[in-house]
């Protein structure tokens, strides 16, 4: 099902080079080689001295689950709920990670410094090279919705499911410990580490130990790898996606602290990522080789009969179910994705007003602090106004202001800054991934605001550049009146005590902390007091809310 790009969109989101590649720090690959080898040596080891250890299934005593036998109806529901918010999370997950194809351990993110990247480029030195750029494109039989810069949609699919996920979650968690099926899952002694380490051995060594019977219980190392996707991944990944919130980053600083930093919550969101699909890859697989039919009437049915197919036919309709809700959500995503738009911002733009978009930002950084590299990004003007103003030194710019204000004017640099001005030094998070910290000075709007005068009618600020949006026209962006109030909300004339580059916006660039990137609108030409982002351009908020569609409350 291929979408109905026109020129101008395929040209972006389905790109002549189309390579993928996974290229690890040297370090990475040898850390991860020594955590598994390690295991596997010190398996065989055992093994070729001491020989296989006693299978803990065939025991008096074997650790394991006592809880009641078999799995109620709630557990086997939430259990292939689970399994299709999984699923549609990953895919949306992947093309949100390639629109910036690096992970990172350090807030800089300066090229050359991340652990691992899914591109064959290395950024170029000798010329500009933007985070737009350095996107790729990935198929969407692998993600969702796939091609090269549809974050836009793959965020609304994820933000759309995670809720969800949430909630299915809290209800099997709940429901387990109503009843004793936690016992299937919590280790009830210590006893089941070593036993645990038996069996693995077993498997290591190409041995099949004695297969329990799941139905009743499962072996230590089953108990302990539901106990970890259970009760450790969805936590990493709850607290680590909320630590790449700048509503959150700016107001909690400790907050990402809790993995490092903020990059180091985005590798480990990505770690979650690929400890889930590992763990669904080996759990259908042992699942087929120790008896398909049977275990299929586990959980489906609720029924312990190796012979009856019913589990079968409910999984074969289960599975093909999901392949049909992945070709659905392809053709929404491209026949109806102001569905997704609208849907994402009912519900989480409901949440994120409610929540973080209340909170203030807090000062933190100092100059130390500061990156020593920050990504360009967005498309440099083309004007000839633009370009005439900055071979002057901008000495004859003058910035609008205007719409619904008592005051309508138009003032030079100089006069701006003699309005007043604020100095921050703040994390920049890009709705792409990659992140920065970098000193600003601007003025802060809450004393544009005082001059012009706003009608109590206004509920938005629209800020217009001078520079051009993905696919052309008119760069805009749109933000409350109270976002543009709070502290460190400013229009920005320096950058790292310098004279603000021509690449990362002079004359003037707008910073408002709590929101991604792409609504920190660069080239500012005008701004314009209104009382509805809903009259401005499609009526969605920005630029890119109008063409890429990207949310309207950039909190997280």
């Amino acid at each position: 099902m291929i979408p109905q790009f026109s020129s101008a969109e395929k040209a972006v989101a389905f790109p002549p080079d189309r390579r993928f590649v996974i290229k690890a720090k040297p370090t990475a690959v040898i850390l991860l080689m020594v955590i598994i080898g390690s295991a596997l040596l010190a398996a065989w080891i055992q093994y070729l001295i001491m020989g296989l250890p006693a299978d803990p299934a065939l025991s008096e005593n074997p650790t394991g689950s006592m809880g009641t036998a078999g799995f109620p109806a709630l557990v086997r529901f939430t259990h292939w709920i689970n399994f299709f918010f999984l699923i549609l999370l990953v895919r949306s997950g992947l093309s949100i990670l390639m629109d910036h194809p690096r992970l990172y351990w350090n807030n800089s993110c300066q090229p050359g410094s991340e652990w691992i990247r899914f591109t064959p480029l290395k950024v170029p030195a000798d010329r500009v090279w933007t985070a737009k750029d350095d996107a790729r494109y990935i198929s969407p039989l692998a993600g969702l919705p796939g091609y090269r810069h549809t974050v836009g949609l793959a965020r609304c699919w994820h933000f759309i499911h995670v809720p969800f996920f949430l909630v299915n979650g809290l209800v099997f968690i709940s429901f387990i410990f109503f009843t004793d099926h936690w016992k299937r899952l919590v280790p009830a002694s210590w006893q089941t580490f070593p036993d645990a380490w038996s069996i693995f051995v077993h498997y290591a060594t190409f041995h099949m130990p004695v297969e329990p019977n799941g139905f009743y219980q499962y072996n230590a190392l089953q108990q302990l790898a539901y106990f970890s996707v259970i009760f450790v991944l969805p936590p990493l990944a709850m607290l680590s996606g909320m630590a790449m919130s700048p509503a959150i980053e700016n107001r909690f600083h400790w907050f990402p602290k809790i993995f490092g930093n903020r990059q180091g919550a985005r590798s480990v969101h990505f770690l979650v990522m690929a400890s889930y699909l590992v763990f669904i890859i080996i759990h259908v697989a042992m699942v087929a080789a120790t008896g398909l039919a049977r275990n299929l009437n586990h959980i489906t049915v609720g029924t312990d009969d190796p012979n009856d197919p019913a589990g079968l036919y409910i999984g074969a309709v289960l599975i093909a179910l999901l392949i049909g809700t992945c070709i659905a959500a392809h053709w929404i995503s491209w026949r109806r994705p102001r569905w997704l738009q609208y849907a994402e911002a009912k519900l989480n733009g409901t949440l994120w007003r409610l929540s973080i978009n209340k909170l203030k930002p807090r000062r933190y950084f100092t100059k130390k602090d500061i990156s020593p590299f920050f990504w360009p990004n967005g498309k440099m003007p083309v004007s000839k106004e633009w370009q005439d103003l900055s071979l002057e030194n901008y000495a004859g710019y003058k910035l609008k202001i205007g719409g619904l204000v008592e005051n309508p004017v138009e003032l030079s640099l100089d006069e701006l800054k003699a309005l007043g001005s604020d100095e921050t030094i703040t994390m920049h998070h890009c709705i792409q991934g990659w992140s920065g910290i970098a000193q600003w000075r601007g003025l802060p709007l809450k004393a544009l605001a005082d001059l012009v005068k706003p009608h109590s009618s206004v509920t938005t600020i629209v800020f217009y550049s001078f520079g051009e949006g993905l696919y052309g026209g008119t760069y805009y962006d749109t933000h409350t009146l109270d976002n543009c109030l709070k502290p460190g909300s400013i229009l920005a004339w320096e950058m790292n005590y310098q004279p603000l580059p021509d690449l990362y916006g002079a004359p003037l660039r707008l910073r408002v902390e709590n929101q991604l990137g792409y609504k920190m609108v660069k080239w500012i030409r005008s701004i314009e007091f209104v009382e509805t982002h809903k009259t401005v351009g499609k009526g969605f908020g920005g630029k890119n809310e109008d063409e890429e569609y990207f949310d309207l409350l950039a909190n997280s």
